[in-house]
């Protein structure tokens, strides 16, 4: 009888801290998300783009944007600024007038500037470096105009080009819709890791394929358009490039051989000519996406380190300064 009830004690235990860990895993993952959203959402905003079509009278596009600074900025897609009347809803009601500062037709992304008569409150950004396939996400905009709605979901993939190898853009199922367009893709702790920017769809409408900019290129990005007014690249020559492949050290290895090169600019006046190959960006491998990337982003004073391989050479090195 002592035995019977000694398992009997055992097996109530044992369901007992095992309902005890499933309702903290449970109501902590739940209080995660909603102190996700309780930090984040007043950082997004509904934008209006609004211009006229004539005889049909006015048309205005909706969509979302993300609060980049306390002075104002705020970084959305290029996509939805159609109108000439542009608008900056804040959560509190507010509406404000918006100019355009710049924008990146490449990235789809623009930045607009408010001045608004309240405090406002600026995104927190997360290092995009560090995201996993797997990991939780918030998806926080104005679908279909209805008001600032959230999503949740996990990143799907990460590095999708979707067709332009400028973005490297961010997967995930949580729901997109449009008017989505421009607001933020945030971690578990409430920080942005992505613009929502697009959506994979036969019908226009969620489908489980979002895609959202990186917020590491978001912060590029925006800091040109706001210093620059728009994004200053690094030219080194008009020339074009095929993909090649290369062993080298007993690896293959990624090349781009120049296979076009006009007979000026910096690459020629250091001695590139045709067929010579480029191995090494910055150290990184010699592909097409970190080429672009290394350029379009270089700032004043920054250098860009090309490694080439010369058939009457050899190993060149040469080194590239934008100075604008």
């Amino acid at each position: 009888m002592k035995f019977f009830n000694k398992n009997i004690l055992s097996y109530v235990f044992v369901i007992l801290i095992t309902f005890i860990g499933t309702w903290y895993f449970i109501t902590n993952d739940k209080n995660k998300l909603v102190y996700a959203t309780e930090k984040s959402i007043a950082s997004v905003v509904t934008i209006s783009s609004t211009s006229e079509r004539g005889y049909k009278g006015k048309r205005n596009e909706i969509g979302s944007g993300v609060i980049f600074s306390d002075d104002g900025y705020i970084v959305t897609n290029l996509h939805i600024l159609k109108g000439q009347n542009i608008e900056v809803g804040l959560k509190s009601g507010k509406v404000f007038d918006a100019k355009i500062i710049g924008f990146d037709e490449n990235s789809d992304l623009a930045v607009l500037k408010i001045s608004p008569d309240e405090e406002i409150y600026p995104i927190n950004f997360a290092n995009s470096k560090h995201l996993k396939i797997g990991d939780k996400v918030l998806a926080i905009g104005n679908p279909y105009g209805i008001g600032i709605s959230v999503s949740s979901g996990i990143i799907s993939a990460t590095g999708r080009d979707y067709g332009n190898p400028y973005l490297q853009l961010i997967q995930t199922d949580a729901a997109i819709n449009p008017g989505n367009s421009g607001g933020a893709l945030i971690n578990e702790n409430g920080n942005l890791i992505g613009i929502n920017s697009k959506i994979f769809s036969k019908t226009g409408a969620y489908q489980g394929i979002g895609f959202a900019i990186p917020s590491n290129l978001v912060v590029q990005i925006a800091t040109q358009l706001i210093k620059y007014g728009k994004i200053n690249t690094l030219w080194i020559g008009n020339f074009r490039v095929s993909n090649v492949k290369l062993k080298r050290n007993n690896r293959i290895i990624d090349g781009l051989r120049i296979i076009e090169l006009d007979e000026i600019g910096p690459l020629y006046e250091k001695g590139i000519r045709v067929n010579d190959i480029i191995l090494k960006i910055n150290g990184q491998n010699g592909n097409w996406n970190n080429l672009v990337q290394s350029m379009k982003f270089a700032t004043l004073g920054e250098k860009l380190q090309l490694e080439f391989y010369s058939n009457d050479e050899g190993i060149l090195m040469h080194e590239f300064k934008y100075e604008d």
